[in-house]
Order: structure tokens, then sequence, then C-alpha cells
């Protein structure tokens, strides 16, 4: 019978040691995730504020494009051909730099999306939601930026079309 006991307690202890044993692995695990939690969550606000800073910086580019468009408007008008020219090749700049910041706020916005995917978290996908009005925004600016670039063009070739004349 005292073996048998001798058995049963050796096989105790070697559930407590292996008990033990899980639950350091378990803490150990516990602590890896709320790590990585943490980390997306970091990542899914940085993706969303870049995003919007995109969407700004394509709103930025976006009235210089249309600065540049009424300049060559106005130098179409008053026959300064190089001027046009130059508003011209300003708006197209402005333009390009909008369609990059719609990129750019695009790109945030599937950062924020792939980390929503990894933990579904209430500030995350506020975070997500926020990148995507941001790409929205910039790409719409981007589209008037563009229209504005092509404005530019067609009053500068206007206003060479004028100074041959």
């Amino acid at each position: 019978m005292s073996s048998e006991l001798e058995k049963i307690k050796c096989t105790i202890e070697l559930l407590q040691s292996e008990l033990q044993e899980v639950k350091q692995g378990y803490h150990i695990l516990n602590q890896n995730f709320a790590s990585t939690l943490s980390t997306l969550k970091e990542l899914t606000v940085h993706a969303s504020e870049s995003a919007q800073r995109a969407a700004k910086a394509a709103q930025m580019a976006a009235e210089a494009a249309q600065n540049s468009a009424e300049l060559a408007a106005q130098a179409a008008s008053l026959d300064i051909a190089n001027a046009a020219e130059m508003a011209a090749a300003s708006a197209y700049a402005s333009a390009q730099a909008a369609l990059e910041a719609a990129a750019a706020a695009s790109s945030a916005a599937a950062a924020a999306s792939m980390a929503v995917a990894q933990h579904a978290e209430g500030a995350s996908s506020q975070a997500s939601a926020a990148a995507a009005e941001a790409t929205r925004q910039a790409t719409e600016y981007a589209a008037r930026a563009v229209a504005l670039s092509n404005s530019a063009s067609q009053y500068a070739q206007k206003a060479r079309q004028n100074h041959r004349n």
C-alpha cells in the first residue's frame, strides 16, 4: 500500500510541477500578447494620424494647384505666356503632390486596417475609420488638384496661342 501511495504522491508532484510550468508559460504568453496588442494599438493610431496628415497635404496641394490655375488664367488674359506655363507646371507639380499624399493616406489606412484585423478593439476601429475618411478626403483633393492642373495647362496653351498671334 505504501508503494501505491508513493506512486500517487510522485504523480501529484509531477502534475504540480507541470501545472507550474503551464502557469509560467501562460504568464509569458500573456505578457507577449499584451505587448503585441499595445504595439498594434500604437501602429493604428500612428497610421490614422499619417492618413489625416496626408489628407491635409493633399488639401494644401489642391489649394496650391488652384492658385496656380488662377495665376495661369490671369497670365493668359494678360498675354504672359511664360508665366502661364510656369503656373501650369506648378499646378501639375501640386497635383502630383496631392496624388502622392492620397497614396500615402491609402497606405496608412491599409496599415490601420491590418492592425484592426489583428485585434478587434473600439479604439483601433475608430482609428481605422478615421484613416479611411482621410484617404477619401485625400483622394478627393487629389482629383481636384488634377482638374485644376488641367485647367492651368489649358490657360497656358491659350497664353501661348495669344502670344503667337
